[in-house]
């Protein structure tokens, strides 16, 4: 076993939160900054290579959420309101006031309802590669959940799960991730008009939403920024599903969340 590997172990705990068995880890330390990943994901495939970075000055919380990874699931559908709710519960429970959150794709859109449910818990947000609205995403990605094919999921997504669970449980996640996105409502103006943290908005230029949208999230947040970095959906942060070790983009991505999380509130 890897160093890296006996370290995600030991790091590894669950908590009982709103009916689920949720998986967690917490690297380093410092200020706290919770890490949500995106549909079909685990911590490892988002965040394995810009985590331990981020843990040389954090302290970083990062999460499974309902029917993901190592957590367990509820007889509910999952909504971005319940994740935000358990991850509300969960920092409850580990005593921690107030966070700094970064969110990944669907994680991304579970920090607007943090933002918008649990303010009082959020310090400032980082919305990478998210949308609030459908004209968002093109009409395709849209009909791809009307009429949705396994095969489409990344392998290396599969893969990583079921290292964890079986394939029933790959299944129940794959089903519900189509379930939300097929019945996506999205937010309005004023939902976000609501949420008064800062927010750093995060877009790749060739990402699923487009730069235009992620323009207009952050004009319509109260405190928002923007960023848009070359790459494509979760290459900036060196996610699994596009790969590119040699790259810096991650990097730079880490450095500037550290400098928009370090500026005085």
């Amino acid at each position: 076993m890897t160093t890296n590997a006996t370290e995600a172990q030991t790091a590894g705990k669950y908590a009982h939160v709103n009916g689920i068995k949720m998986y967690y880890e917490i690297h380093g330390t410092g200020s706290p900054l919770v890490l949500i990943h995106g549909g079909g994901s685990t911590i490892k495939t988002n965040f394995s290579r810009i985590m331990p970075v981020l843990a040389k000055t954090h302290q970083v919380i990062a999460v499974e959420l309902q029917a993901h990874g190592h957590t367990g699931d509820r007889d509910a559908p999952e909504t971005f309101a319940q994740d935000a709710d358990d991850v509300a519960e969960l920092l409850k429970q580990l005593n921690i006031p107030k966070a700094d959150i970064l969110g990944f794709s669907n994680g991304g859109q579970t920090c607007l309802e943090l933002g918008i449910r649990h303010a009082d818990k959020v310090r400032k947000l980082i919305i990478a590669s998210a949308f609030y609205q459908r004209d968002a995403a093109p009409e395709a990605f849209w009909k791809g959940f009307e009429k949705p094919d396994f095969s489409h999921m990344p392998q290396i997504y599969k893969d990583e799960y079921l290292k964890i669970g079986t394939q029933e449980g790959l299944m129940n996640m794959f089903n519900k991730d189509v379930q939300r996105m097929y019945t996506f409502k999205g937010w309005t103006d004023e939902d976000l008009q609501k949420i008064q943290a800062p927010s750093l908005v995060v877009i790749g230029d060739q990402d699923l939403p487009t730069p235009e949208h992620a323009a207009k999230m952050s004009r319509t947040l109260p405190h928002g920024r923007l960023a848009i970095l070359p790459g494509t959906h979760g290459s900036y942060i060196g996610e699994a599903f596009l790969p590119k070790p040699e790259s810096k983009i991650p990097d730079l991505f880490v450095a500037m969340v550290n400098e928009f999380l370090a500026d005085e509130l």
